[in-house]
């Protein structure tokens, strides 16, 4: 029977997750705005501006382990509920702004292309992140695995949003997805934030 990684090799792992989502984010934040851009793309730039986002709370994450795996427990999760919210109101924003104004989004491929790969890479991330911040019981970790869930339903959504496009010109699924995936970050962000509610000052150090 395999024994349970201790407390230090849990955390060893929380953080070497934390860096490959700071890369893997980098590069594919990049791209998906360019790409955005390039297509006029709501849903393809909200993706980037996530990716970007990520990063921010991966850096949490890396910040609030580094202190010991319960430690700043409470300041982190509300950095981390925060990134929720804006995310939550910048693609929230720009959807109804393009739902009303009918602004119609381009055809991407590397858009496409780019949401597959995403959740490629990143489905087993997060699954990976759930498990270990369960086995820390360290709510941080688990907020930052619920973000990258998200981030693998935007890319979902993505790809749904710019296959339709393509397929049969439905350019409104674009910001219609955006703004299904805006409310699950305010959500999620609420979440987050009533999770800190559990932790007192003791936990910020």
């Amino acid at each position: 029977m395999p024994t349970r990684p201790d407390e230090s090799t849990l955390v060893r792992r929380g953080l070497a997750l934390a860096w490959l989502i700071v890369v893997w984010d980098v590069i594919e934040g990049a791209v998906a705005i360019t790409a955005g851009l390039a297509a006029q793309s709501i849903a393809l730039v909200g993706f980037g501006i996530d990716s970007a986002i990520e990063v921010f709370a991966a850096a949490v994450v890396i910040w609030q382990l580094r202190g010991g795996a319960q430690a700043r427990t409470r300041p982190a999760l509300r950095m981390i509920a925060l990134s929720f919210y804006v995310l939550a109101a910048y693609v929230a924003f720009e959807s109804a702004r393009d739902l009303i104004t009918q602004d119609k989004a381009g055809e991407s491929l590397v858009g496409i292309i780019l949401s597959i790969v995403a959740l490629a890479v990143m489905v087993p991330v997060a699954i990976a992140q759930q498990r270990t911040g369960r086995a820390l019981g360290n709510p941080v970790l688990s907020a930052q695995a619920k973000e990258t869930w998200l981030s693998n339903y935007l890319s979902l959504s993505l790809l749904v949003g710019l296959g339709l496009n393509i397929a049969v010109g439905w350019w409104w699924a674009d910001p219609l997805i955006a703004l299904i995936v805006a409310g699950a970050a305010a959500n999620a962000g609420h979440e987050a934030w009533e999770e800190s509610r559990n932790h007192g000052p003791e936990d910020n150090g």
